[in-house]
């Protein structure tokens, strides 16, 4: 059974792990040394005036930012199967396309979140304008998308394998 849902996202068992840990190390002594250092900050007196103490703020608020992004991304993967070899695209497939259906002008990419992304191949967010548009299409089919112009560009899908980096 596979799922396109657009909250959905594949992560390899490793990236599962990793993302995991992130968020165990965030929601717990990162907090504590969050609240030392705005502890600490608070200490030095007027708050108004106190650029560590807003520093440190921020930092927090940057923090819990991620903390949530982390729990809804996990709670929401697919974790430890790659997607079918079956030519659809979804998230976690290589994707080559050609643009205006001229096969001298492709791009080969890996349609993924970018917490999965790929230092060998470059990454495209399945939310992304390419990405919607080419969801759900087989290999040969033409998927149409909007340029950030305002116009539509038209790709042809040469090819959809599950990543397997």
């Amino acid at each position: 059974m596979t799922q396109t849902s657009e909250n959905v996202t594949w992560l390899t068992q490793e990236a599962y792990n990793q993302l995991k840990a992130e968020l165990e190390y965030l929601s717990g002594p990162a907090r504590t040394e969050i609240a030392v250092k705005i502890a600490a900050a608070r200490e030095e007196g007027d708050l108004r005036e106190n650029g560590g103490y807003h520093a440190a703020k921020e930092e927090q608020g940057k923090m819990e930012l991620r903390v949530r992004q982390l729990t809804q991304l996990l709670e929401h993967a697919k974790v430890g199967e790659a997607p079918a070899d079956d030519g659809v695209v979804e998230p976690g497939m290589v994707v080559t396309i050609a643009f205006d259906g001229d096969e001298d002008d492709t791009m080969t990419f890996l349609l993924a979140s970018r917490e999965y992304a790929s230092t060998e191949i470059e990454t495209y967010s399945p939310q992304s304008p390419l990405g919607i548009g080419l969801n759900g299409k087989r290999t040969g089919e033409d998927a149409e998308y909007e340029l950030p112009n305002g116009k539509t560009a038209t790709v042809r899908i040469l090819a959809a394998k599950p990543y397997t980096g």
